[in-house]
């Protein structure tokens, strides 16, 4: 599953009947998901959300960008950033992972990065028809940004019939507020 498990608290905002989502529920739902929304802030501190592929991989969450992107210009200031998936309906669960972004270079992290994301997406990279054929040699060889999220805080807001907010923090982000 995860290279550590986060410490899991149910939010206040929570049904009273509703209990802690675990996090191998909420890691479930980042593993199925085929699209995420990338928060950042830019320079002028307007924020941008734009949304991209990613993959659990190396111990957070990694995604690629062109050098020239927004979300590359912006993480370039400011490194701390937020991924959300989940539904756009009143059933089923919405999963929020807080962290900061960090480059990866090593060809062994990029390679990893690669092979997760193409085990994620499958024929979508892998495929001469593929709407993002070969992303993963880019990613190998270095032709495309690399960013991996550590997480630091992560929610997992589970919506009808019980609503529940459930809060997992991983040690490095034990101080980040709600």
């Amino acid at each position: 599953m995860t290279d550590s498990e986060p410490n899991v608290v149910l939010g206040p905002f929570s049904s009273p009947d509703a209990q802690a989502t675990p996090w191998a529920s909420a890691f479930a739902v980042l593993e199925a998901a085929e699209v995420f929304w990338l928060s950042t802030v830019r320079p002028s501190g307007q924020p941008h959300v734009t949304p991209l592929l990613a993959a659990w991989s190396l111990g957070g969450m990694c995604f690629t960008t062109g050098g020239q992107e927004r979300k590359a210009l912006n993480l370039e200031h400011n490194p701390y950033c937020v991924l959300t998936t989940g539904t756009n309906t009143l059933t089923g669960m919405d999963v929020v992972i807080e962290g900061t972004a960090s480059l990866m270079g090593e060809r062994s992290a990029r390679t990893q990065a690669a092979t997760d994301l193409e085990r994620k997406y499958g024929r979508h990279l892998t495929d001469p028809e593929g709407t993002w054929y070969r992303l993963g040699e880019a990613v190998v060889s270095g032709d495309v940004r690399l960013y991996r999220v550590a997480p630091a805080v992560g929610f997992a807001f589970g919506k009808l019939p019980v609503s529940s907010q459930t809060r997992y923090t991983w040690p490095a982000g034990d101080d980040v507020p709600v």
